[in-house]
């Protein structure tokens, strides 16, 4: 689609659109007070090797600036009227005098910042968590999200002929309704945003419902982007179904809640949040002014989300979007930091093998940073002109994988994970008595050794791996690499051991050992002993019985260099993410009965031959 075909009328409307303070346009939004002012000659959307380019005004004052409130068919604050959603819309003057344009929103519980909240309590022992936590201050909304709500996007976008619009969420700013921790109610708040503007749901002016509004400045075709919760809500929406989201841009975002909060029926916390939970980050966006009617709403999530067992229900898959992947056709751009301990990447790859497995128009970018970090301008831009204008820029045939390399180079991939990437299963040797370390080899030694370790919470996982030796953890390495061997997906290990008692932590750490310098943590991956067979079926162990444990580390890619060695390391709590139950806890170990499977590239092949290399 061309733009002289989408606008040809264009050339003959008025050069001038003037204005005025207290105007108010066709469909009846009002205009935030701005002077009159004469336009230049109306622009029109252009592209340019397939990419839009910034050809409107980039004068802020000149854009139309404006605010509504959206109905949402959900009422879960409970006060017998459905929620209403506050948004604010920007967009180019031409669109007053018939240009029709597609949108860019981001949806966000944060905009009008946040109340001051404590997290629970996590020394405690495993199924026996406090009660109760630290009050903290009331909260008194001062929040000044209107008429305008945000400025972010706008700089980039709107210039290049797409409306931005910024919805808060429910509970969040002036918007109605209950914050839940991404529940239903959330997802549906963003989809009425979208029913209105393709006409299938009501907006006012104003929070009184007096007076109606309509959008009839845009095609009605809408991405969605966003960082952490910002992110997270895009991929709610789509799973909904909603018609008229084309693409979303998920960065650092959550695609299962309980991934987010819990780990294999462990209650485990996002890195540098220990404590924090479901009830704690709804109390935290809980900045409507009325800060009465969603306590019953915020009480309910501290009921269900079960810190006990920490085992995954139905209250939990409320939260599982991926539960409706099928239903997600908007084209998805996935992005997500390697080293993001925040949001996992587990919820980046589970997320992209849905849309993979779906036939959903995908990519994925992976960068070497943590928390948030958005694909370059490029790919947005190539991704939404493509999607929201519909000019076949052949995206379609582009890689599918940009990923930033260790050395900080943007490389492309076919696919991630890597197409060449082939499981590799290594098995555990028992440790030799004079260095405390076993072998990762490819065959087993049949030895029948068992191996112990003791618990100890104090003790952070960076010193354990470190240690040459330590009573806290048992390590296995695999001789040294002669050649550089790439890591690409979600590696996972069997373990076979025992506990001394009914409950216990256990975690495993993928680690590179280099030639010189501190070993480095590559991922982790966490498991409740008491959940082996299921994250929903707590199962008590008997102590002393041995059990067969299977769990994923964090999905990941990464090159383990030359002269280094490939290591596991076994320990119980965990003490930046796990609950941290009184040291003394004893597991017991079969090493030859236990293995780590690792998505290499080139597979057992080349991992041999980078062994070989070394001498």
């Amino acid at each position: 689609m061309t733009s002289a075909a989408l606008h040809a009328d264009r050339r003959r409307r008025s050069r001038v659109v003037a204005v005025a303070l207290t105007s108010v346009l066709a469909g009846g939004l009002v205009i935030a007070a701005t002077p009159a002012y004469a336009a230049p000659m109306p622009a029109e959307p252009t592209f340019q090797d397939g990419l839009s380019q910034a050809v409107f005004t980039r004068v802020a004052s000149e854009w139309i600036n404006e605010e509504a409130w959206v109905e949402s068919e959900v009422d879960s604050d409970r006060d017998g009227k459905p929620d209403l959603v506050h948004i604010d819309v920007t967009r180019v003057p031409e669109t007053a005098a018939g240009l029709k344009v597609p949108v860019l929103m981001e949806m966000s519980p944060y905009y009008a910042g946040g109340t001051e909240v404590t997290n629970w309590g996590v020394d405690h022992e495993i199924g026996v968590p406090p009660t109760e936590k630290e009050p903290w201050p009331a909260f008194t909304p001062t929040n000044r999200t209107s008429p305008r709500i945000s400025g972010s996007l706008e700089n980039t976008w709107v210039p290049r002929g797409f409306a931005v619009v910024h919805a808060e969420g429910l509970g969040s700013g002036w918007s109605e309704g209950c914050p839940t921790s991404g529940g239903l109610n959330e997802s549906l708040a963003g989809k009425a945003v979208i029913d209105w503007l393709n006409g299938r749901a009501t907006a006012y002016t104003g929070i009184d419902r007096a007076t109606e509004v309509s959008a009839d400045w845009t095609t009605g075709r809408v991405g969605m982007i966003g960082t952490s919760y910002n992110g997270t809500l895009p991929i709610g929406v789509a799973s909904t179904g909603v018609e008229g989201l084309e693409a979303i841009v998920p960065v650092s975002a959550i695609s299962s809640w309980y991934n987010y909060y819990r780990s294999n029926g462990a209650v485990r916390a996002p890195g540098g949040y220990q404590g924090e939970d479901l009830d704690v980050l709804a109390d935290y966006v809980y900045t409507r002014f009325d800060q009465e009617i969603c306590q019953p709403i915020i009480d309910e999530l501290r009921a269900n989300q079960d810190r006990v067992t920490g085992d995954s229900s139905a209250f939990w898959d409320e939260r599982d979007y991926l539960a409706s992947a099928d239903k997600i056709t908007a084209a998805t751009l996935v992005a997500h930091g390697l080293n993001d301990w925040n949001v996992m990447t587990k919820n980046a790859s589970d997320l992209y093998e849905a849309l993979k497995a779906n036939g959903v128009p995908h990519q994925i970018y992976l960068h070497q940073g943590g928390h948030g970090g958005n694909p370059n301008d490029t790919l947005l831009n190539r991704w939404f002109t493509r999607y929201l204008y519909d000019v076949e820029n052949g995206v379609e045939q582009l890689p599918k994988a940009y990923i930033v390399r260790e050395d900080r180079t943007l490389t492309e991939y076919p696919e991630w994970p890597d197409p060449a990437m082939e499981q590799v299963k290594l098995k555990f040797g028992p440790a030799a008595a004079a260095d405390g370390v076993g072998g990762l080899t490819v065959s087993r030694d049949g030895s029948r050794a068992t191996e112990n370790l003791i618990d100890d919470a104090s003790k952070g996982a960076n010193a354990l791996a470190a240690a040459e030796t330590s009573p806290n953890r048992l390590a296995y390495r695999t001789a040294v690499l002669g050649e550089p061997m790439r890591l690409s997906g979600t590696p996972s290990v069997e373990l076979k051991l025992s506990v001394d008692r009914a409950k216990a932590n256990l975690t495993a750490l993928l680690v590179e050992y280099p030639a010189t310098g501190a070993p480095k943590i590559i991922t982790r991956g966490w498991t409740d002993v008491e959940n082996r067979s299921s994250t929903a079926v707590t199962e008590p162990v008997v102590p002393g019985t041995s059990y067969s444990f299977g769990f994923d580390f964090e999905p990941k890619d990464y090159v383990f260099s030359a002269g280094s060695r490939i290591g596991v390391v076994i320990m119980s709590s965990d003490s930046e993410y796990t609950v941290r139950p009184a040291p003394g806890t004893e597991l017991t170990l079969q090493p030859s009965a236990s293995t780590v499977h690792l998505p290499l590239v080139g597979g057992m092949g080349a991992l041999q031959a980078s062994l070989r290399a070394a001498g």
